[in-house]
């Protein structure tokens, strides 16, 4: 749902931006800080590699492809970790590949039907402004930090329980047969044995 919002969103700005804005005439919205420049990209987002030629759909297809191939393994809804936070992590994460698959789309269907994609949106200040982008850019960009955010959250492995108490393990002697308790009121005695001098006829040594 968030991918087919942002396609919705993509195509009808780019359409009104057509048929309203003139050409590489920008219109200040908040002064030179936001401003409207109708244009139009054969490269990739931001105007990169403009004229060269290279088929650059070919990217968007392979962005589709891998974040389809990730919801359909499940990795893309995969929680971060255990617990309420590590749902939540897993959240943000679909919701960052939504964006990015929503913005391939929708560039992609300018490349397909007439080999350019249309930008209009300029931000910057006096001095210096960012190349001029589109609703699609915008989602693959804040997809894509979101996405860099989370995937370093990996779910945490459980820890491994405790050692049995010492009360319960055998002897610390090794062998197999647990010590015998000792017998309250018996002691051993030692067998008496001949005194030492020879006997009761020899005085004692």
């Amino acid at each position: 749902m968030v991918a087919a919002v942002v396609v919705a969103l993509d195509r009808w700005t780019k359409a009104w931006a057509s048929s309203t804005l003139p050409f590489n005439h920008p219109i200040r919205v908040a002064g030179d800080y936001l401003r409207l420049t109708y244009t139009r990209n054969s490269g990739v987002a931001f105007g990169i590699g403009q004229g060269t030629g290279f088929p650059y759909y070919v990217f968007s297809l392979l962005a589709i492809g891998v974040i389809l191939w990730m919801f359909w393994r499940g990795r893309g809804g995969t929680a971060a970790g255990p617990g309420p936070g590590g749902a939540w992590m897993g959240r943000v994460r679909r919701f960052s590949l939504a964006l990015i698959l929503g913005g391939a789309v929708g560039n992609l269907v300018d490349r397909v039907t007439s080999g350019e994609v249309v930008d209009f949106i300029e931000v910057g200040i006096p001095q210096w402004h960012w190349p001029v982008f589109n609703v699609a850019d915008s989602a693959v960009t804040v997809g894509v930090v979101l996405f860099a955010l989370t995937w370093s959250r990996r779910r945490e492995q459980p820890q491994p329980e405790a050692q049995a108490d010492a009360a319960g393990t055998p002897g610390a002697g090794g062998g197999d047969e647990p010590p015998r308790p000792a017998s309250p009121g018996l002691e051993r005695r030692r067998t008496p044995g001949p005194i030492s001098g020879g006997g009761a006829e020899e005085p004692l040594a």
